[in-house]
């Protein structure tokens, strides 16, 4: 009888693991069907990478550059730029770039603005026009951006 017993939970322990497993499958394949990321998703992968630069920041910059890293979800990816000088450190295209001389089609001069926005301890948001990753027209975006040790760091998302 106690064989039957033992039988009995492990089956209902086994169909218990089997609906978490389909939750979550399906839970993750809702997560990435969305074609865009979103505000609070950027916030948290910008809060990761924080954590990232602190720990070691030559290997967090080899991770955010890593085109099929961590770092890369749909349309979000990590900027990272040195304090100093504001050249490019991470950027899926413009490592070397001074951040400070980047405009948008409008003229904007946002990397400028995140540069001065970035503050240690606080994320500040920038406003700006930039074409998604896989190109066209630029459309609104908004950069939360962060100076950790001697980066500014930021993650963008589209509106």
């Amino acid at each position: 009888m106690q064989t039957s017993l033992e039988d009995e939970m492990i089956r209902e322990a086994l169909i218990s693991a089997a609906g978490l497993m389909t939750a979550a499958l399906i839970a993750s394949g809702s997560a990435s069907a969305a074609q865009y990321a979103t505000a609070g998703e950027a916030k948290a992968m910008l809060e990761r990478a924080v954590v990232e630069v602190t720990a070691d920041k030559a290997a967090a910059l080899g991770k955010f550059n890593d085109p099929k890293g961590a770092f890369r979800d749909r349309d979000l990816y990590v900027f990272c730029a040195n304090a100093s000088d504001g050249v490019l450190t991470a950027h899926p295209k413009l490592v070397g770039t001074d951040l400070r001389t980047i405009k948008d089609r409008n003229g904007k001069p946002f990397g400028r603005e995140m540069f001065e926005a970035a503050k240690s301890g606080e994320i500040a948001e920038v406003a700006y026009m930039w074409p998604r990753p896989e190109g066209g027209d630029p459309v609104e975006k908004n950069s939360y951006v962060t100076r950790v040790a001697d980066q500014i760091c930021g993650v963008g998302y589209y509106k």
